[in-house]
């Protein structure tokens, strides 16, 4: 207004030699004020974005430590929807796993002795590292059946949440609850159908294992050789099967973020999965190994600190309980988002990335955010 009053004033006291002069100024002027706002609109947008990101974000592949601190990032930018997840969907999955309620403890004590039976018969020596072995193993085995329908639905959905908030807050759209749900009606089917093709693969994977551990303890028996090298065999064979089944696991976790996010599932799925992470699965063993370790550190303590008491007088239970619950269930929900951050990650490390960048003329966009406008118009 300032500068169309001015240019008025000049105009009607006749001050016309003078027009271009301040005309040339005028111009000047507007354009020195376009350049603020555009440089105001810049920074409005950057706070919108989380802290991980620059104002020029770009997708690329990300180490473990930087993958972390990406997760940390999106949680922070998005804390009410992800801490909704874990209250009502993974808290109540970990209050039923960690104390084992629907476990029935003699079908564990019978599995238990004839898994105990099978490795004396393989020439393997009762030691209480196997003995203790044993004992995992049947409780994760029968836990793992008995909870088999929480795992399908509850569990399930949490993923599904947690991999539709990740989407959200990096294309930064509003978490809606009644959109989600939406989708889920229709992906459904084919996420449980991926699920139990997952499910079958880890039994397969254990299955084959076991038989494998139990044929060469047999023939070192048959050979003569002592029980404590068949003992030594055992432990070379599950610290390698350890690292298969770590890559088992990364293929199963990203799998289940495909069949979401893409246009796949079952078998198709896995392949996909398996093709996505390939020089990628040092980075993915690393966020393994730091989520076994974190969960297995919570089961250890509500283990020691509520089940098997050895201190006081059993108050503490009383909050101890509900608190390593609640730090199980955080656990869970910052491996989930790490799965969620690591499969576009691999995206950018393989060559779709460059693909879409050529097809886009040379225009780079967050990938993340074309996977958003596909799930959207789901």
């Amino acid at each position: 207004k300032n500068l169309h009053s001015i240019h008025h004033r000049f105009l009607s006291t006749g001050c016309r030699g003078k027009i271009r002069v301040y005309g040339c100024a005028i111009s000047c002027v507007a354009e020195t004020h376009l350049r603020i706002m555009d440089t105001n609109r810049e920074s409005n947008s950057q706070k919108f974005e989380i802290e991980s990101s620059s104002p020029d974000h770009q997708f690329h592949s990300m180490n473990a430590l930087e993958i972390l601190r990406e997760t940390v990032g999106i949680l922070r930018y998005n804390l009410v929807a992800f801490m909704l997840i874990a209250a009502f969907l993974i808290c109540p999955v970990s209050a039923i796993l960690l104390p084992n309620i629907l476990v029935d403890q003699s079908a564990v004590n019978s599995l238990t002795v004839r898994l105990l039976l099978l490795a004396k018969s393989s020439g393997l020596p009762l030691v209480p590292f196997v003995r203790n072995s044993c004992q995992k193993f049947s409780e994760t085995a029968v836990s793992s059946a008995t909870c088999f329908p929480l795992f399908v639905t509850l569990s399930l959905l949490s993923r599904a949440a947690v991999v539709y908030s990740v989407d959200c807050t990096y294309s930064r759209r509003k978490v809606a609850i009644s959109k989600f749900f939406v989708i889920m009606q229709r992906l459904w089917k084919r996420l449980v159908f991926t699920y139990l093709w997952i499910c079958f693969v880890i039994v397969v994977c254990l299955t084959s294992f076991c038989v494998f551990l139990v044929a060469v303890c047999s023939s070192f028996f048959v050979l003569g050789f002592s029980p404590d090298f068949n003992a030594y065999g055992a432990v070379l064979i599950g610290l390698g099967f350890s690292v298969v089944f770590a890559n088992v696991i990364i293929i199963c976790n990203t799998t289940i973020v495909i069949s979401i996010l893409e246009d796949v599932s079952g078998p198709l799925a896995l392949v996909r999965a398996n093709d996505l992470i390939k020089g990628q699965t040092q980075v993915g063993l690393l966020i393994f190994l730091g989520s076994t370790i974190g969960l297995t550190f919570m089961e250890g303590l509500f283990e020691h600190r509520v089940k098997s008491l050895s201190y006081g007088d059993g108050s503490s239970r009383v909050w101890e309980g509900p608190l390593l619950v609640v730090m199980y269930s955080f656990v869970v929900l910052i491996d989930t988002m790490m799965s969620a951050v690591f499969y576009f990650s691999c995206r950018s490390y393989s060559m779709e990335a460059v693909e879409a960048l050529e097809a886009s003329g040379g225009e780079t966009r967050p990938i993340l955010e074309t996977v958003g406008q596909h799930s959207s118009l789901l």
